[in-house]
């Protein structure tokens, strides 16, 4: 990369730089929702328009219509669930929608004789067929989990739409049901039965076929969606890893968040001369990297266009979280990516910290108070641990998660322990003269990466909800005292989002909206940690170093947002798994110690 690489992101960029989405598949895709709301309507209401063919409608055979309804709404149905994947240019969605569109203009013409709806769908049909090549996106990753939530979705959608059905012929229908009665001729019918509401004529049969077709349509999609084989959003090889150790070996010491490229559900790709090297996850359509690429800084415009190829291969929106300045500089230069500041990191220079001032006396005296109360720390390599202390701090960790969901992508390596990760630091606080507990005298626990060969940077922090407050405090403390026994120099600590913000908002001569950006935020905080960790990363008195989100349009940010509080563990879409069960799947290939990841550090 010929002119060196700027060290500085003056600005944030707002304008969008890169090349605009393609423009036929966006518009094809609403269109298609368009015709797919057109066919669940003339499945529906079979007045949706009068019929100007009725002439022709005499020679149709009278038992032709019910059946031509169902098919109207199933088409409609499809037709809107795959709208979603002709945006994103998906393969199987143009295919599914080719073999549709006919089968909707034959269902709107023999069931309305309506030649508008049948014009409709050629026109539709027409782009499809000439803008083809535009529609070569690969499949998403996908497991089991998707056949549930698509029975659940799938379910739902076919009640709410099968009460729509039974209520849109008042006058064809027999006294007077009531809610209940309708109800359960909505579910009877998803299963092919008769239920307790009845028409007069031939309603009956199109009430019939079309509640029988959305019953048939959710099983179907569902059986599909479960025997489909998998495709696994992200596994890191052994061969990946140990390239990517290799890497970190010579140029770990650049990032603080390069060994957290090492989760092994992370997916990765290498530049051409496999110097560098951006490790990913695909979470809801969303390519997320985190961090900067690893490897040579002079390779990384090849790894960074290898990512953009595989987004644009599979149509996934490409994002960045938690880059550093140059990381930033490097996105948008060499993609037309945009960059927005996201927080700062929280960098503690060994050399420089103390207890004495009065800047650290409330952090003095709550160690003081703390070891008086009979606690000790000890601060040792991961790899200087016997077995069976490792295997109960481990146990200890995974039970004082203080959340059902595992937390941490980005600064969460997401396993402790594990014998290729020796290098990592271990924290711990111990009470004696108590009765031991389960985990016998241990309290709380700090676990450390290694940030290149003279750092380490916080992957979690976990404690004993009976253990005394300050454990966190105590145990960092004790890291930083034995560091230079360790030949560490430089300890990352938590990850604060919009510091800045919350740090300029409280100030005298603040703005109204630079307050009012800070009230946000303070509100939010009752349910993310926002203010709490930016006030306890400031008790050590850091240098605080920005990160920043990549992202490709404006438009992207809510959705980035929403996948990366998916992979961070605030929101969880697929069920949880049972905690005995969760023990043995938390990797993609076999891992004897893995556990779950941090709560502070990640947000």
């Amino acid at each position: 990369m010929s002119g060196g690489v700027p060290t500085k992101l003056t600005s944030v960029r707002r304008v969008l730089r890169g090349p605009a989405p393609e423009a036929v598949p966006l518009l094809v895709g609403r269109a298609c929702a368009l015709v797919g709301l057109l066919d669940i309507a003339a499945g529906v209401f079979p007045r949706f328009r009068h019929s100007r063919m009725h002439a022709l409608a005499e020679v149709l055979p009278g038992a032709f219509g019910p059946f031509a309804a169902a098919l109207s709404l199933s088409a409609g149905v499809l037709l809107l669930l795959l709208a979603h994947g002709l945006k994103r240019r998906k393969r199987r969605a143009w295919r599914a929608a080719v073999a549709l569109l006919p089968l909707g203009a034959v269902a709107q013409f023999t069931y309305r004789h309506s030649l508008a709806g049948v014009l409709i769908s050629l026109a539709l049909l027409a782009p499809l067929l000439r803008h083809r090549n535009q529609f070569a996106a690969l499949p998403d990753p996908r497991s089991r989990w998707r056949a549930l939530a698509n029975f659940v979705l799938m379910g739902a959608g076919s009640l709410a739409l099968g009460l729509v059905v039974v209520n849109a012929h008042p006058h064809r229908m027999i006294g007077d049901p009531s809610l209940a009665d309708r109800i359960a001729h909505v579910l009877y019918g998803l299963f092919g039965f008769e239920g307790p509401v009845d028409y007069r004529g031939n309603t009956s049969w199109t009430v019939a076929f079309s509640l029988g077709a959305l019953g048939l349509l959710t099983a179907i999609t569902t059986v599909y969606l479960a025997f489909r084989p998998e495709h696994p959003a992200a596994h890191l090889t052994e061969d990946d890893e140990a390239r990517l150790r290799a890497l970190l070996a010579k140029h770990g010491d650049r990032d603080s968040l390069g060994h957290f490229a090492l989760r092994r559900d992370k997916a990765v790709v290498f530049s051409p001369s496999g110097k560098a090297a951006v490790t990913y996850r695909v979470v809801s359509g969303v390519m997320l990297a985190s961090g900067d690429p690893i490897g040579d800084v002079e390779a990384w415009p090849g790894a960074i266009e290898r990512f953009m190829d595989e987004a644009r291969a599979h149509s996934w929106t490409p994002a960045v979280m938690g880059c550093s300045e140059t990381g930033g500089e490097v996105w948008t230069r060499e993609t037309g990516l945009d960059a927005l500041e996201l927080g700062d990191e929280a960098v503690v220079d060994v050399a420089d910290f103390s207890l004495a001032g009065r800047a650290m006396r409330n952090v003095r005296q709550m160690v003081k108070r703390i070891e008086r109360a009979g606690y000790e720390t000890r601060v040792r390599r991961v790899a200087d641990l016997g077995t069976t202390e490792l295997d109960r701090i481990r146990r200890a960790a995974d039970d004082w998660r203080g959340t059902d969901t595992e937390r941490g992508f980005s600064m969460a390596l997401g396993r402790i322990g594990d014998p290729a990760d020796g290098n990592c630091l271990i924290a711990t606080a111990h009470k004696a003269g108590e009765e031991p507990g389960e985990y016998g005298d241990l309290k709380a626990i700090l676990h450390f990466v290694p940030w290149g060969a003279d750092g380490v940077s916080l992957d979690l922090m976990r404690r004993d909800r009976s253990a005394d407050p300050g454990m966190n405090e105590l145990l960092i403390v004790a890291a930083l005292q034995a560091a230079p026994r360790l030949g560490i120099e430089r300890v990352s600590l938590n990850f604060a989002m919009f510091r800045a913000a919350l740090a300029r908002g409280e100030k005298i001569g603040a703005g109204p909206v630079l307050r009012a950006w800070r009230g946000l935020l303070v509100f939010l905080s009752r349910w993310f940690q926002i203010e709490s960790l930016y006030k306890f990363n400031a008790k050590f008195r850091p240098r605080w170093e920005p990160r920043f989100v990549v992202y490709r349009a404006s438009a992207d940010l809510p959705r980035i947002g929403f996948a990366a509080m998916q992979a961070e563990g605030f929101v969880t879409l697929a069920p949880p798994l049972p905690r005995f069960l969760r023990r043995r799947t938390a990797g993609r290939r076999p891992c004897a110690h893995r556990v779950p990841e941090q709560e502070a550090r990640a947000v």
